[in-house]
């Protein structure tokens, strides 16, 4: 098989488990709470990462890291897993499926507005209307299409779920400034989120032995939500000869998420969902040509 076509097979695998998350959370936490899945889910996603490093046999870099870089683990392990699936989760079980999937998928927007603050980047005038486009989107959603009697079902999830992009768009912006091997790397930031979970749960008294549906569904998650479906993306984007033949197949998954949504969780897709989505993808993909055309004018001018 041709690395392109292997690109592309890793790439279809990852999308169609990530697909099925928003499902997942949902069925997994009619057994369980918030703070069970994420703590089993965690746990299993960070032994089979280290699983995963031995078997690449780059498990000894997990001892061989310096201090600023065990701090910034440390750090992102705090932010995600940790923060992250606890907020995320919470909104699942507030929202309907579709809703809280989809205000999360927000998060290329939320980033964009992250790296102006933080990054210094400059944000033209076509992403501002980008953003505007996606967040229009997210309001869309959030509502169930009632804009101007701005009716939230759960004000709390709406802003779980939306909270839960930002806080995975921070993750993203630490990430890119760490160089270390991407499995390591995640590897350790999952176990360092693992210890802070399970610190969480002893002190909150809820820690326990979960059901076998729950338990089911939180190691499927901590295998194809938080596990390796990443290591599957990075030897997507690793055989690729374009990054973004692959990385643009990432918009699929939304939209395939509806069907499982409505197959297996029963809830009827609202067409304010379908309309939301599409206005967030077209301010994604609008994002994506402005940063385009950002790149052709910096390196035309550098010539």
């Amino acid at each position: 098989m041709k690395a392109q076509s292997k690109a592309y097979t890793y790439a279809l695998l990852t999308i169609i488990f990530w697909s099925t998350m928003s499902s997942a959370f949902k069925l997994t936490l009619r057994h369980i709470s918030f703070e069970d899945l994420v703590f089993y889910a965690v746990w299993t996603a960070a032994l089979v990462l280290v699983i995963v490093t031995i078997l690449q046999g780059k498990h000894h870099q997990l001892f061989k890291q310096d201090k600023p870089e065990i701090i910034n683990s440390m750090l992102m392990g705090l932010v995600n897993p940790a923060a992250y699936y606890l907020v995320l989760f919470r909104a699942y079980e507030l929202l309907p499926a579709q809703e809280a999937g989809v205000l999360n998928y927000s998060w290329p927007v939320v980033l964009v507005i992250l790296s102006a603050i933080f990054l210094g980047q400059h944000i033209s005038w076509l992403g501002f209307v980008s953003v505007l486009i996606s967040f229009s989107g997210l309001l869309v959603i959030s509502t169930k299409g009632r804009l101007l009697a701005l009716d939230f079902s759960s004000p709390l999830g709406v802003a779980l779920a939306i909270g839960s992009a930002f806080l995975w768009a921070t993750y993203w912006i630490m990430n890119l400034r760490d160089k270390r091997n991407a499995v390591v790397k995640l590897a350790t930031n999952m176990l360092f989120g693992a210890l802070y979970i399970t610190a969480y749960m002893l002190i909150m008294g809820k820690l326990r032995i979960i059901p076998a549906p729950g338990m089911i569904g939180a190691v499927y998650i901590g295998l194809f939500e938080m596990g390796i479906t990443f290591v599957l993306w990075l030897l997507a984007l690793e055989k690729s000869s374009n990054t973004a033949r692959v990385s643009n197949l990432i918009f699929l998954s939304p939209f395939i998420a509806l069907f499982w949504i409505r197959l297996l969780v029963g809830e009827k897709i609202l067409l304010s969902t379908i309309i939301g989505l599409l206005l967030i993808v077209a301010g994604i993909a609008l994002q994506r040509i402005a940063s385009g055309l950002k790149t052709t004018q910096i390196n035309a001018n550098e010539s």
